[in-house]
Parts: structure tokens; C-alpha cells; sequence
């Protein structure tokens, strides 16, 4: 990743609905979550989401999908890795054992 597409997808998850929104789409797996389930969950108004949703599209975040009558958005997990491969591209140097993470994420359980 370059660090002009770079600046532009943290730039997009830099607002908290479009963070909130993509953080729900990768913990949704690769079946996506459809907009109107993202709109309820997150209590935001469609017109709203489908702002937030174009921010992180254009950032390459987000893929979209039209099943019928519903739109099914999915993280893009090749964006999302390539973004976190660039900011940790040459962490601690020649310390790789202070790159280790401190602890390991958690898995939240879903309301």
C-alpha cells in the first residue's frame, strides 16, 4: 500500500459512525452485513449511512454487492491487511520482540 491510499482509509475510518460501521462489517465475516441491518444496529439514518458507506467505499474499505432488492456490504479484508501491513511495516526496527503484541484481542459477545 502506498502512503497516499494509506492517509485516505484512515482518513475515511477517522469519524466515529464510519469506524463503528466498518468495525461491525468485519466482525460480520465475509457474508456482510445487508445497509438496513448496518442503518439498525447502528441507529443511523439511511441517507446518513449511505454517506458514510461512499467514504468508505472510495477508500477501498468497503465492497458492496446487490442481492435482489438489498445491498450487502462487506469489509475488504485484502485492503484492511494491506493497511495494517503498511503501518507496521518496519515497526521496532531490528526488534522484532517488541512488536509482540501485549495481549491478545478479545472476542466481544454480541448483545
Amino acid at each position: 500500500m502506498k502512503q497516499n491510499e494509506a492517509v485516505k482509509a484512515l482518513g475515511a475510518l477517522a469519524q466515529d459512525s464510519r469506524l463503528a460501521a466498518y468495525r461491525l462489517l468485519v466482525q460480520a465475516g465475509e457474508e456482510g452485513l445487508a445497509v438496513g441491518e448496518i442503518a439498525a444496529r447502528l441507529k443511523v439514518p439511511g441517507a446518513t449511512l449511505t454517506s458514510h458507506l461512499n467514504v468508505l467505499r472510495n477508500a477501498g474499505l468497503v465492497r458492496d454487492e446487490r442481492e435482489g432488492r438489498v445491498i450487502r456490504c462487506r469489509a475488504d479484508y485484502a485492503r484492511m491487511n494491506a493497511l495494517l501491513a503498511f503501518l507496521t511495516e518496519n515497526c521496532c526496527g531490528s526488534d522484532a520482540a517488541s512488536c509482540t503484541p501485549t495481549c491478545a484481542p478479545t472476542r466481544r459477545k454480541r448483545p
